[in-house]
């Protein structure tokens, strides 16, 4: 069944999708008849089928509604320090899948990637993209936001409105069993990039209230951490069963 992301709320029986969605919809060669499933801004999942193909949009029946129960009950933020490369491409699409909320790109003191403002504003609307089709193909029931870069000291800064933070730290730290006994509404994540992070940087977020967490002996490559780090608060959250 085709999952897409509506730009407002359904308020009528038939819905007539234009842009982008009716190019994918045409691109999968879609029947009148056919299975569609639209999620609006709100996460109201709206089944329905396809009731007239034309050359400007694409009408669809709503059969019916409700709130989509495909989202974690754990909104997760995750920071992330700027790998090289396209890694963050790889970063972006899998966490969406496994069911981060927002991602938020960092740049850390031992970033290799260090793009200017230009570039940052270029690469952030392809991750929002990636971050859209990877929503799509998940069935989420929201587009997680990819936000602008921030410096560490103000991605810390950001994580205080959460109800938890941990930072994921190559030095160690405590297990996340340990630190998820008492489910957060909000949770972040902090992931280094290749260098990992300061000691400096591990202090500061310490002293903000983060918890330093350990994934085990091994060192996880920069793209491999955040998956590993975001299956474990899913699994401990019970977001995996």
């Amino acid at each position: 069944m085709a999952w897409f992301f509506t730009d407002n709320e359904i308020t009528s029986d038939i819905y007539r999708v234009d842009g982008e969605n009716a190019k994918h919809l045409r691109v999968l060669r879609v029947r009148t008849g056919e299975a569609v499933t639209l999620v609006t801004p709100a996460g109201i999942q709206c089944d329905g089928e396809i009731a007239e193909i034309t050359s400007s949009d694409i009408a669809v029946k709503i059969l019916s509604k409700r709130p989509c129960e495909n989202e974690p009950d754990v909104f997760v933020t995750l920071f992330q320090a700027l790998p090289k490369g396209d890694k963050m491409d790889y970063i972006v699409q899998k966490c969406v899948e496994l069911g981060v909320s927002r991602i938020v790109p960092v740049l850390s003191a031992r970033c290799v990637s260090r793009p200017d403002k230009r570039s940052l504003a270029k690469k952030r609307e392809r991750w929002q993209k990636i971050a859209l089709q990877a929503a799509m193909q998940s069935r989420r029931g929201i587009i997680p936001e990819v936000t602008d870069c921030l410096s560490f000291e103000q991605a810390v800064d950001a994580s205080r409105e959460n109800d938890a933070n941990i930072f994921f730290y190559e030095m160690g730290g405590e297990p996340v069993k340990a630190i998820l006994k008492e489910k957060p509404a909000t949770l972040g994540m902090f992931i280094g990039s290749e260098g990992g992070f300061e000691e400096a940087e591990a202090a500061l977020a310490v002293e903000s209230g983060a918890k330093a967490a350990t994934l085990g002996k091994r060192i996880l490559r920069a793209e491999t951490a955040p998956l590993a780090a975001l299956s474990v608060i899913m699994y401990q959250t019970d977001n995996f069963s």
